[in-house]
């Protein structure tokens, strides 16, 4: 390895900055519009940047000190030293050679405390360059990510690779998440309301990583037709992605009137604030409910706010919730989303009317509004009688429709206290829930042709989850400090 003296270290570098000056100076540059003239300076200026970082990287060799012995972080005393042990390692500038002091001992693997100095990675990827792939996978496609890291560093990486160094990045997401040290609770306003909400979002994966369940309908599945699914059958191919979110909430009383009929202008409604947002394809619901809940947790500790939680009606959500909460000793109140509401009375109404039938929209504006006033188990009922006046000219679909929608009614009642909900200000609507599963899960996850494995899946969603939650920077860091810890471990005991 050469001996560098501090003046001529960076003579290669400025050997390129020098090039670049003459040809900006020169007539070939001069002809040049300002596209060309960008893309050119950019491929220049990128390799006098790396050349940069070779120089800084060759100068840290020549003035690396050597020790008499360095013990490892397996207490092994490591007596040999040999200088100019190398490895590549591809920066956002592109590759670069790290050459360094080796400290070796019969039967024992190399180290060298250059390495942790310099916090490198195991792989031959950086960190920076491993950060650009996480956040363009968490973005797009792979093949877009390794697109767009190509043309930003010059680095070309594989699919594969981009997968491996995305499920890398994601590996702190629960830890970091766990710690409150990174991450100080959000101030909330005086009065403002706690409100939690889960929901599932379907991912088409890979044969043989289906959750059970799933699997085994897949195989008990036996298709009606030869070569195409009949109506209502499902390829039994998704995996649910659970996802979750905690947001604070301004409360705005309303009336039902304004929730039918609002006037013009329409009047403001609760706006989620603070929102934080999680998504599991490898964990189970109860797994991510209980993450939701830690989170209010650490939002109001003391328990001195009002909690309430926004679900779509499924039973095992209402389940998970309701035994989380019970878990905790945390008192919550459940809100069903009216929107879901009002999709059954809808399912409803064209077991009474022919198709666009002008009759139907005043029917279910009716029976909403019964709802909001806190009326819902009158409203089964009377869809009951009409199920029995309307007698043999029903259909047995239209009548089970119907009926469907009358126990739903009955079912969920305990948790449409709508008048309540309106009066105190609180939403009565799973839109933030329903958002989390488009944002998080469908834009990424459903592009055209995608098959997950569920551990590059789970990696993807983590990524989109630090984004969507304004995190990722923060933990980014804490990721950079957890990979020093596990590739360096413990500090080398350097001998004199």
């Amino acid at each position: 390895m050469p001996e560098y003296a501090p003046a001529a270290a960076f003579t290669r570098s400025q050997e390129a900055f020098a090039q670049i000056e003459e040809w900006l100076d020169g007539p070939g540059a001069a002809r040049l519009e300002h596209a060309a003239l960008e893309e050119q300076l950019e491929a220049r200026g990128r390799e006098m940047l790396r050349l940069l970082l070779q120089d800084h990287l060759d100068l840290r060799s020549a003035r690396e000190q050597r020790h008499e012995g360095v013990t490892g972080p397996d207490g092994i005393a490591r007596t040999r030293a040999e200088a100019g042990h190398s490895r590549p390692l591809s920066s956002v500038f592109g590759q670069v050679t790290v050459s360094r002091i080796a400290y070796r001992a019969p039967g024992a693997r190399n180290v060298h405390p250059a390495d942790a100095e310099l916090n490198l990675p195991r792989e031959k990827h950086s960190h920076g360059l491993s950060g650009k792939v996480a956040s363009g996978a968490a973005r797009g496609s792979f093949a877009q990510a390794c697109a767009d890291v190509a043309r930003q560093t010059g680095s070309k990486l594989g699919k594969r690779q981009a997968e491996q160094l995305t499920r890398r990045a994601a590996a702190d997401f629960e830890d970091f998440y766990a710690s409150e040290e990174h991450r100080p609770p959000p101030g909330a306003a005086p009065g403002d309301v706690l409100a939690l909400s889960c929901d599932g979002k379907g991912i088409v994966i890979l044969p043989g990583q289906m959750r059970p369940e799933t699997a085994r309908k897949a195989r008990k599945a036996v298709p009606k037709q030869d070569g195409r699914l009949s109506r209502g059958e499902v390829r039994n191919r998704k995996r649910m992605a659970e996802t979750g979110a905690v947001f604070d909430i301004t409360p705005v009383p309303r009336t039902a009137e304004e929730i039918l009929d609002p006037p013009r202008p329409r009047p403001p409604a609760p706006r989620a604030r603070n929102k934080w947002v999680t998504a599991s394809v490898a964990a189970d619901a109860a797994t991510v409910v209980a993450s939701v809940f830690a989170e209010a947790d650490r939002r109001d500790p003391d328990r001195r706010r009002t909690w309430i939680a926004l679900a779509d009606g499924n039973v095992h959500q209402l389940d998970r919730i309701r035994a989380e909460a019970a878990a905790r000793n945390t008192g919550i109140t459940i809100i069903c989303d009216l929107i879901h509401v009002i999709e059954y009375l809808w399912t409803a109404a064209w077991s009474f009317f022919p198709e666009a039938s002008p009759e139907a929209g005043p029917w279910v504006r009716g029976h909403a509004a019964a709802i909001l006033d806190g009326h819902a188990t009158a409203v089964a009922a009377a869809i009951r009688d009409a199920i029995t006046a309307a007698g043999p000219p029903l259909s047995k679909a239209q009548r089970q429709a119907a009926a469907k929608t009358a126990g739903y009614l009955d079912a969920k009642a305990p948790y449409l206290d709508y008048p309540t909900a309106l009066a105190a200000g609180w939403p009565i609507s799973s839109g933030v829930i329903e958002g989390t599963c488009r944002h998080l899960v469908k834009d990424r996850m459903d592009i055209t042709g995608a098959r997950w494995g569920v551990s590059t899946a789970e990696a993807v969603l983590k990524l989109r989850a630090l984004h969507a939650n304004g995190h990722f920077d923060a933990y980014w860091t804490y990721h950079l400090q957890r990979e020093r810890e596990r590739n360096h471990g413990r500090s080398y005991d350097l001998a004199a």
